[in-house]
């Protein structure tokens, strides 16, 4: 499966809509061709366009100029039953469902939480994941646990589950645009704490030379999914038909080991429709992490 070629976040909206004009000019071809050259109702037949974001790993991420992570391999492994290539293009999280609504992507890669608030702006496909919410904070830090944020300032990316969760705590929450944001928040120690996809979190931890840890984690209520345009089911419930197809193959399973080695998986969630079983993951070697959730 090739994956066109990428775009980073700043140069996404301008250079992307020059690359996708040139490629539809030189094909002849664009989204109001006819239904049997373009069943999904694509930007540009044939290809899927994905916005997603660089840097939230191990779920979605730039890495050697390619976007990568679970959650973008599995799709392009869905797309690639549909016969689809893939085109990635970043963007922010806080943008993301807006600009998938207005059709300037196909559909959303990002570890996407479905909530009924984010119902009224996209549709959804079947949860292929399930993930946590991380509570980082600085080394030095006391705090413990989500029930001591009384009084903190903490900071969350914008339009996140995790900026939900502070809100409806009453935390009154320090909103940034991106990861990197809410982690320059903590070294610079002008956050107690920072609410974060509990995989990205725990990677923060790591690279921080010691400065920031994880202080406690939480199991997120609802699963992980790939979000569409309002009224775009020819997409979604093909994509939804797919990702079955690759749950039932193995390939799921076999992108959970890579990206999340030894990672237990609740006893009440199953991914995509409910009707395929995916093959078992071995046992893993690596102590089990929890997965992100946006």
């Amino acid at each position: 499966m090739r994956i066109l070629p990428v775009l980073t976040r700043a140069a996404a909206v301008g250079v992307a809509a020059i690359v996708g004009a040139a490629t539809l000019t030189a094909c002849g071809s664009d989204s109001g061709g006819s239904t049997a050259d373009n069943p999904y109702d694509l930007l540009q037949p044939g290809v899927l366009r994905a916005g997603t974001l660089t840097d939230a790993p191990p779920n979605v991420y730039l890495k050697d100029g390619r976007f990568t992570g679970f959650d973008n391999d599995l799709l392009v492994a869905a797309a690639d039953r549909l016969g689809l290539k893939v085109e990635f293009v970043g963007t922010d999280f806080s943008a993301l469902l807006s600009q998938v609504n207005t059709r300037k992507f196909d559909v959303g890669s990002s570890s996407i939480t479905i909530t009924e608030a984010r119902k009224k702006t996209v549709d959804f496909g079947n949860g292929y994941d399930f993930g946590y919410f991380g509570l980082n904070v600085p080394a030095a830090s006391s705090l413990s646990g989500f029930d001591q944020l009384s009084g903190k300032r903490v900071v969350v990316v914008q339009g996140t589950v995790q900026d939900d969760y502070a809100t409806n705590k009453g935390l009154d929450p320090v909103r940034v645009p991106d990861y990197n944001g809410a982690i320059n928040q903590l070294k610079a120690g002008t956050a107690d704490a920072w609410i974060a996809p509990a995989e990205i979190g725990e990677k923060t931890a790591a690279d921080s030379g010691g400065k920031i840890k994880v202080a406690a984690t939480e199991l997120s209520p609802a699963p992980t999914a790939y979000a569409f345009a309002k009224g775009n089911d020819a997409l979604r419930e093909a994509l939804n038909k797919a990702l079955d197809e690759v749950i039932a193959d193995g390939t799921w399973t076999r992108l959970l080991e890579q990206y999340y080695p030894g990672r237990p998986i609740p006893a009440e969630f199953t991914p995509g429709s409910g009707n395929v079983t995916p093959p078992s993951a071995s046992a893993g070697s690596v102590a089990p992490s929890a997965s992100a959730a946006s």
